[in-house]
Formats: structure tokens, C-alpha cells, sequence
């Protein structure tokens, strides 16, 4: 048998210079690996920034492919000959002039109430606050497709929004129980948990599709709106919905946490496939929970430091410290200090106030999952807070149907755990679909869905975030990466009057960014609840507004004409 050839590497170029990624490696893992660790700069300070989250959420790794700006290099496979740029600086971004404003203004700079004087600067300065805001440059003509019209409609007896295992899993078992009736997968990204063997011919899947709830979901019908990553978007009618869009690991408040090489646990694990070293070589790890296992399990002696918010129980820091890594539990993350390359972290021993300066070269959050809520809130389904996780979760019936008629949800974005007991949340779905879908009257379960890994009770990270205020290290610890607002200005909204996630949302544009809030929000709620003596429940939430993923307004307009080119794993269009 004649060995197989390997392929040859992707050539593509970035600013005109010449670069290259091994085949089927995206634009970050190429770059972190082979170049500077920041890919792009932020909005308002110009301050350094790389890949952060690995799924796509944060602006973290925004970079303009052949004219097409705000292009997310952690999701992007590059394409022989693709022309990738810079964008948000200028001239580069290893040497930015506007990064200028980061040592101008150390504290943060005040766009609400500064600017205002003397008064004939004024438009000078409102066109130094429009160079400073924005994402990258709108696209040349050349780099938009044409619009062709008019949109697909798809109909569907039950729509599945996640391609992740439960959601795999989930409308397998649907397919099967139901037969008779068109079960519809879709999800944004193009990789999922794979099918089982031998799918249903009733089930079709799409990859590369986003969710829009357009107009709100009414009683007996659901009318959405999916735009493709091929191009385009196709009207969606279905009378069941079943959300399961999963979770993902959150981030953590400490000074230059926006560094590059400051990454999430997904992003690490994105940076880092199977079998690659990534970017990292002395990281230090913080958590010490299931997720963190993993990222040790894929970095492996990598992980110089395990590091604890809390403190740890003899058998679970002796099984640590087995593993080879050093051990810091009850700690206070203070600074991360670097430019372009992370140098050094900055701790705090909770218990005795010692200070501790680790020499790193990455990160790695891996302290708590938060769920992805942003099509509950859109949909209008009712939200709880739980504070054993620090977030709100949708509120479900036994059966796992939401507040919305018609509306289902399953997975880790609910908050319940898998769970041996039967039926799990997920076959009471199934179950609660294959009746309804079959006129039948579904069981009705009295018991509540088995597996709360949410308790309720004091968040942990209250306390902590309590004692950091007092510690007075916060420098620019940014709440919201996305659009640069610090801590500093949560403050000085409560002192000056501003009340509830709603107001502060406004005065200091946290949750406003490209991510919608999923980084920025669960920290915003616990410090603000401590600014203003409330429990985070009191707090409200913000509005929370569709489309829950960034979508081309040229999608919105109009469609290809036919399903070629789409992501079908199963069957064809339905």
C-alpha cells in the first residue's frame, strides 16, 4: 500500500508579508503559533489582544480576510492566496500610535461626561471618539457577494438548535421516536458532536446556520429566521423548538486580564487540538475542577502552576500535586503584566497576604461553565437566577418545556446535570414531543428533573470579588473586553446614581459589545451587587436583543438560490 502523501501547507499572506498554516489549522492557531501573540488591538485604548475564547464569542481575534472586516481568526481556515489584514490599527499592530490613549488615560478614559471642553475642540475631538469606536472598516465592494433573491423556506415538525452532544443526541432519538415526523439540526458552527450511525431519513442537519426568532414565538407556531454561513438566510416555520446551545467557560476580573495569552478554557483547548503544543509553555492554570482536568490532560507538563480561587481539601490538592504541577490554592489573581507577550502573573495569598509574582506565558481560566442564554431572553422565556452558578438559567417544567408554549430546552445551557436516574431531561423531552407530535397526551412527571448542579446559596466568587476590591490592585481590569470599559467605571455609574444591569448597561456600554454580554454580564452582576448591596437577582438583566450571533446585514437581505454549497450531513433541503 503506497503511503499516504501529506498536504502541503496553506499559503496565504498577512499585511502583504507571507505566512502559512498546515492544513485544516484556522488563522489563530496558525498565527499564535508562527508569529506575535496579539492579532488585533481593542477599540478604545488599542491595547493588545489575541485569542481569548476559541468559539468564536469575543473580538479578541478580529482580522479583515480579502476586504471582509471583523473576520474571527479562531473560526477561519484560511484559504491558498487569502489576503488577511490588521485592523483597529494603525500603522500595525505590533507598533499601534493609538495605543497612545492607554497610557494617556491610566484610570479609563471618560467618553460620557469628557471631551465637552473648551468648546472649539469639540469636533476634534468627536472625530478622534469615532476613530477610537468601531470594528475595523466597511468591506469594498468587491468583498460583498451579490444579493440574490428570493430567501428558502424550510418547514420543520420540530427544530433542534445545537449540534453539540445533547442536541446530537437528542434529535436522534426524536428521529427515531417520531418517524413520521421532520426533525431539523442545525447549528453555527461547523464542527459538532458526530451523528450516531445510520441516521433516521426524517432527520436533516445544517451546520453553518444562525437562529433568529423573528417576530417573538407565539402558540402553535414558531417562525425563525436562519442565516447561512454560505450565504443568505432561509425562513424557518416550525411548531416546536428545542434549544440546547450548551456552555462555555466564563472569564475573571484581575488587572491586564484583556492580555494576549490570557485565555478561557475553550480557548485554550481550541488553541491546543489534539496531539499540538499551541502556543503554550508555561501556563498556569486556574481552577481545579472537571474542566481544568481536561486542559491538564491536553497540556500535560505545559502546566507549571495549578491555581485555586479557594481553598482545597488534602485529597484534592495531593492529587494535584501528583500530577506534577505546583499547587496555589486561596489566591487572589492581581495583575497579569506584559505587552505583546505575557510575562509575569500577580498573586495574593488569601489566607496569609503574602504576594507571589509567577514568570508565565499564559493563562488558562478554567473556573466555572456558564450557560448560553441569549435565545431564552430572546424568545421571552422566563430566566431565574441561580446563584450556585453565578448566572440565569431558563425556567423549566419536568418535562423540560420552557414558560414559552412550544419552546423545549435540554443540556448544559439548563443548568441539571446528566443523570443516571430515568428518565433524564433529555428522554422527557423525546418522550414530551414523539406524544404531542402523535396526538397523544405526554406522561406527566410530578418529580423534579433529577441532577441541580446549580444550589442555590451565596456564589463563591462574591466573597472573592469582595476581597479583590479591597486588596486596590484593579489597575485596567476590563469588565467588558469587547468595548474596554473597566471596573473603574462600574463604580463611578453607582456613585453618580445609576442603578440596575439596565442603566449601567447604558452609561458604560458593558454587555453592548460583540459577544452580547456572555463575558462581561455574570461579572458585572456579582460586582455590581456588591456596589450597590443587592443580591444579583435584584439587579434585573439587560434587553437582550436579536440576532444572538454577529450576522452579516447582507444576509439579511436576500439568499442564494438553492441549497448547493450548504452543510447538509443528511438527506436534503426539507
Amino acid at each position: 500500500m503506497r503511503p499516504t502523501r501529506p498536504r502541503a501547507p496553506v499559503r496565504f499572506s498577512r499585511n502583504g508579508r507571507f505566512a502559512s498554516a498546515l492544513p485544516g489549522e484556522t488563522l489563530a492557531q496558525s498565527l499564535s503559533r508562527d508569529g506575535p501573540r496579539s492579532l488585533a488591538r481593542s477599540i478604545r485604548y488599542h491595547r493588545p489582544r489575541g485569542p481569548f475564547c476559541g468559539l468564536g464569542q469575543c473580538t479578541g481575534c478580529l482580522m479583515t480576510v480579502n476586504g471582509v472586516p471583523n473576520v474571527r481568526a479562531c473560526q477561519t481556515v484560511p484559504q491558498e492566496g487569502d489576503d488577511v489584514r490588521d485592523q483597529n490599527a494603525w500603522p500595525s499592530v505590533e507598533h499601534d500610535l493609538l495605543a497612545l490613549f492607554d497610557r494617556l488615560f491610566p484610570r479609563h478614559l471618560d467618553t460620557l461626561h469628557g471631551f465637552r471642553r473648551p468648546g472649539f475642540l469639540v469636533p476634534a475631538y468627536q472625530r478622534v471618539v469615532r476613530r477610537l469606536a468601531g470594528y475595523g472598516r466597511l468591506p469594498p465592494p468587491y468583498a460583498s457577494p451579490p444579493l440574490v433573491a428570493p430567501r428558502l423556506e424550510w418547514k420543520a415538525d420540530v427544530l433542534v438548535v445545537g449540534s453539540g452532544r445533547t442536541g446530537s443526541a437528542l434529535a436522534g432519538k426524536l428521529a427515531r421516536a417520531a418517524p413520521r415526523a421532520s426533525v431539523l439540526l442545525v447549528d453555527r458552527r461547523r464542527e459538532g458532536s458526530p451523528l450516531p450511525e445510520d441516521p433516521p431519513p426524517n432527520l436533516r442537519v445544517h451546520r453553518g446556520a444562525t437562529l433568529v426568532f423573528l417576530p417573538p414565538p407565539r402558540a402553535g407556531l414558531f417562525q425563525g429566521l436562519l442565516s447561512l454561513e454560505s450565504g443568505g438566510t432561509v425562513d424557518v416555520e416550525t411548531p416546536y423548538v428545542v434549544l440546547t446551545p450548551g456552555a462555555y467557560d466564563g472569564s475573571l476580573v484581575f488587572s491586564g486580564n484583556d492580555r494576549p495569552q490570557v485565555f478561557t478554557g475553550d480557548g485554550a483547548l481550541a488553541l491546543s487540538p489534539s496531539g499540538a503544543a499551541g502556543p503554550f509553555r508555561r501556563v498556569a492554570l486556574v481552577g481545579t475542577g472537571a474542566r481544568a482536568q481536561e486542559i491538564f490532560d491536553r497540556l500535560g507538563s505545559r502546566v507549571a502552576y495549578v491555581i485555586s480561587l479557594f481553598p482545597l481539601e488534602p485529597p484534592e490538592r495531593q492529587a494535584w500535586e501528583a500530577r506534577g504541577p505546583r499547587v496555589l490554592d486561596a489566591r487572589l489573581l492581581l495583575r497579569a503584566r506584559g505587552g505583546h507577550e505575557l510575562k509575569d502573573l500577580q498573586l495574593k495569598d488569601r489566607r496569609t497576604g503574602a504576594l507571589e509574582r509567577l514568570t508565565v506565558d499564559a493563562v488558562i481560566l478554567a473556573t466555572r461553565r456558564l450557560p448560553n442564554v441569549p435565545l431564552f431572553f430572546q424568545a421571552g422565556a422566563a430566566m431565574h437566577w441561580r446563584s450556585g452558578g453565578g448566572a440565569y438559567y431558563p425556567v423549566l417544567s419536568p418535562n423540560g418545556a420552557t414558560s414559552v408554549p412550544g419552546l423545549y430546552a435540554a443540556g448544559s445551557a439548563v443548568g441539571y446535570e446528566r443523570s443516571s436516574a430515568s428518565p433524564g431531561l433529555e428522554d422527557r423531552v423525546v418522550e414530551t414531543l414523539r406524544c404531542r407530535l402523535e396526538g397523544q397526551e405526554p406522561p406527566q412527571w410530578e418529580a423534579p428533573v433529577p441532577g441541580r448542579v446549580t444550589e442555590e446559596g451565596r456564589n463563591p466568587l462574591v466573597p472573592y470579588y469582595h476581597e479583590w476590591l479591597l486588596a486596590g490592585a484593579r489597575g485596567k481590569a476590563l469588565l467588558c473586553p469587547c468595548e474596554d470599559v473597566v471596573v473603574e467605571e462600574l463604580d463611578e455609574a453607582v456613585h453618580e446614581g445609576f442603578r440596575g444591569m439596565e442603566e449601567i448597561k447604558r452609561v458604560t456600554g458593558a454587555g453592548t459589545g460583540l459577544c452580547q454580554g456572555r463575558y462581561c454580564l455574570p461579572e458585572t452582576l456579582l460586582l455590581l451587587s456588591l456596589f450597590q448591596g443587592l443580591p444579583p437577582q435584584e439587579l434585573g438583566f439587560i434587553t437582550q436583543r436579536p440576532p444572538a450571533w454577529p450576522t452579516p446585514v447582507g444576509g439579511l437581505a436576500a439568499t442564494l438560490p438553492g441549497p448547493s454549497g450548504s452543510a447538509w450531513e443528511t438527506g436534503g433541503s426539507p
